[in-house]
């Protein structure tokens, strides 16, 4: 019968407590000392900022558009600039914020990294006016060093902000000037285009046309007929090359059909005789391989007779063979009247074929000259028209872009002078007075609880084992349901008496020596492994 675990009281719980205080403090000042020791030396951090704000435009918005239309998107811009390897990495070399990195030989790509995350950009929203900024922070171990790369930072967001507008201002000029450019070409080839037209169709007169329709019905009825012709024979052309094929394959079959019937050796007296040779030459075999060894000259005379047959039948079937090849070739080579005369056929028709082919070309491209004569009579007019209409398109489209032209100069002359909304540095960046890192009294607290549960943990191990067996009278009565009449306390002799006390010492020596031991021993390794470096930001 299972019986329920039996909960103990708090003040039970309190009295193991105290029976294994030192299992719990000991580990408990030794984590907490070694932690201690860590974080007491761990570098200070300062952090430097300053703020940069977006000035709005000297001059009307309606000539020069703002910049800060979206804030977030104009910092994501300058951003990818600023914070790139290229920018970072002069700074790095240059301050040296990470002095103690570069002496593990941690790689650059590994301290621009940390530059990044010590970085800190955000929109300012204390302010209420109409000017728009955001804050630059930094962070690093010398207040100096700090505040100079923090306003090295903030100069790279404004030299990036004006390189920017400077470079969207070249390069739409550049765009519309190549665009004004293409445009005047443009007018001057319409033009060019449309007096070459008037000097080309001067003699297209309509009196013309009725001569012109004549001969182009005439061309039509002979393109036909060609046309008829040319489809008759191509088909005739067909037929004939059918024709020679299949008396080709007929030929080819006759011929192998003339070979086949050179007598098969197979079939002879003289191969049967081989036959009976070679199988009993091949049992003769046998019977010495299994008397004697394969380099027995027995059995080697008598493999050498069994070759011999061999070697003389495979002879006869390749003469038989080469004989079929011979008769296919011989008969191939003979020249069949019929086979003369359908190639003699099919050249002629051939050459008929190409001639009409050659006609139907000719008669093609007089009609197709008739009909183009015939489309600049009534189309000269319609043409002119036609230029005329695309010169004025191009013109207005000429004209649109000199105005948009002329308003980009004017930005970029804005851009130029630093009229239009722009980037400035309001509060430079601040010398930082007191260290915002590490938290080392946080720190040291968490040190001492983590300390204080793994001495907890130490404690449960050795004791909850024994929460599981019989310890005192009350456990007996609980496990057994039976009343305790009777407890007989522990009986100890008087040397037992005295060795108790001084075991407990001694053990309690031990483990302080074991604390003390441990505490350099737990700092060097948490101090090698950076775990608080991460505490440091």
């Amino acid at each position: 019968m299972s019986v329920d675990f039996r909960q103990r009281t708090p003040g039970e719980y309190a009295r193991i407590l105290w029976k294994r205080k030192w299992l719990i403090i000991l580990p408990t000042i030794a984590i907490a000392t070694a932690i201690a020791i860590v974080v007491l030396k761990l570098p200070d951090v300062y952090e430097s900022t300053t703020l940069v704000v977006v000035k709005p435009p000297t001059i009307p918005t309606n000539i020069v558009q703002p910049l800060t239309t979206d804030l977030t998107l104009l910092l994501n811009n300058i951003n990818q600039v600023v914070t790139s390897r290229s920018t970072l990495e002069p700074l790095i070399v240059k301050y040296h914020p990470y002095a103690i990195e570069e002496s593990r030989g941690e790689p650059m790509e590994l301290l621009v990294e940390q530059m990044r995350k010590d970085m800190n950009v955000e929109i300012d929203k204390s302010r209420d006016d109409s000017t728009s900024g955001f804050r630059i922070s930094y962070r690093g171990r010398d207040p100096r060093t700090t505040q100079a790369v923090t306003a090295e930072l903030a100069n790279k967001y404004v030299v990036a902000q004006l390189q920017e507008v400077v470079n969207t201002t070249k390069k739409t000029t550049e765009l519309f000037d190549s665009q004004i450019e293409e445009g005047r070409k443009t007018l001057d080839d319409i033009d060019h285009r449309r007096l070459e037209y008037m000097q080309q169709n001067l003699s297209n007169l309509p009196s013309g046309g009725p001569a012109l329709i004549g001969q182009l019905t005439g061309l039509h009825e002979q393109q036909r007929a060609l046309i008829a012709e040319t489809g008759r024979l191509r088909d005739q052309r067909t037929l004939l090359s059918n024709q020679l094929g299949d008396l080709s394959e007929q030929r080819a079959q006759e011929a192998r059909e003339i070979a086949r019937k050179i007598t098969d050796p197979k079939t002879t007296l003289g191969w049967s005789q081989l036959v009976q040779q070679k199988a009993m030459l091949e049992s003769e075999l046998q019977l010495l391989k299994s008397q004697y060894t394969p380099k027995h000259p027995d059995v080697m005379a008598k493999q050498a007779q069994l070759d011999s047959i061999k070697n003389e039948m495979d002879q006869m079937v390749e003469e038989w063979k080469f004989k079929i090849n011979e008769e296919e070739q011989r008969l191939g080579g003979l020249i069949d009247p019929r086979v003369k005369t359908l190639e003699y056929n099919l050249k002629l028709v051939d050459t008929e074929l190409a001639r009409q082919e050659k006609e139907l070309q000719q008669t093609s491209g007089a009609l197709s000259e008739i009909q183009q004569r015939m489309n600049k009579v009534p189309g000269a007019q319609v043409e002119l028209e036609k230029l005329d209409r695309e010169y004025q398109t191009a013109k207005a489209i000429y004209d649109e872009r000199l105005e948009t032209q002329s308003k980009v100069k004017t930005s970029a002359e804005v851009a130029n002078t630093q009229q239009g909304e722009k980037i400035q540095v309001l509060d430079p960046a601040s010398l930082p007075q007191r260290p915002v890192a590490p938290k080392r009294l946080m720190l040291i607290g968490m040190g001492l609880g983590l300390g204080l549960l793994v001495g907890l943990l130490c404690a449960s191990f050795v004791e909850v084992p024994r929460l599981l067996t019989i310890q005192t009278t009350n456990d007996a009565e609980h496990y057994t349901g039976l009343p305790v009449l009777v407890a007989v306390p522990e009986l100890l002799t008087p040397q037992e008496a005295r060795n108790g006390p001084r075991r407990r010492l001694l053990w309690l020596a031990a483990g302080i020596i074991i604390a003390v031991a441990s505490i350099p021993a737990l700092a060097l390794a948490l101090k090698a492994t950076h775990i608080f470096d991460r505490f440091v930001s």
